[in-house]
């Protein structure tokens, strides 16, 4: 079993997941119309993706996620070159924040597009 895609509101979804592409080199799986009149974009890899959705309706900021029943407190991507994707991290405005080098592996953390926290890792 393997986990397949994760689905996420996002104001922007063509914005979003431009963002995503050039931090972490996926692409645009599949994009269309969505539930509600809405508009998704599928951006990740051949394995496994994100679904990015945006109704057609105002959107409402969920909070601090780590104090709601089923938020989203962050996105885990497992990378090969650490350091070359902090630098894109930078590079596209982001800070990256909380390293740490355990097991099993090295580690930092960034709010992304939309406030959304990504993990980025590397396992040794």
């Amino acid at each position: 079993m393997k986990l397949e895609h994760v689905n996420i509101t996002v104001p922007d979804p063509k914005a979003s997941s431009a963002i995503l592409c050039e931090l972490f080199d996926w692409h645009i799986r599949w994009e269309g119309a969505a539930i509600d009149n809405g508009y998704t974009v599928h951006v990740g890899d051949d394995d496994s993706y994100l679904a990015l959705y945006a109704p057609a309706k105002e959107l409402t900021p969920l909070g601090n996620t780590y104090s709601r029943v089923g938020g989203l407190n962050h996105v885990g991507v497992v990378v090969d070159d650490i350091d070359a994707i902090e630098e894109r991290v930078r590079a596209a405005g982001y800070e990256p924040h909380n390293h740490g080098d355990y097991e099993p592996g090295r580690r930092f953390y960034f709010d992304g597009p939309d406030g959304i926290e990504f993990e980025v890792v590397h396992y040794d």
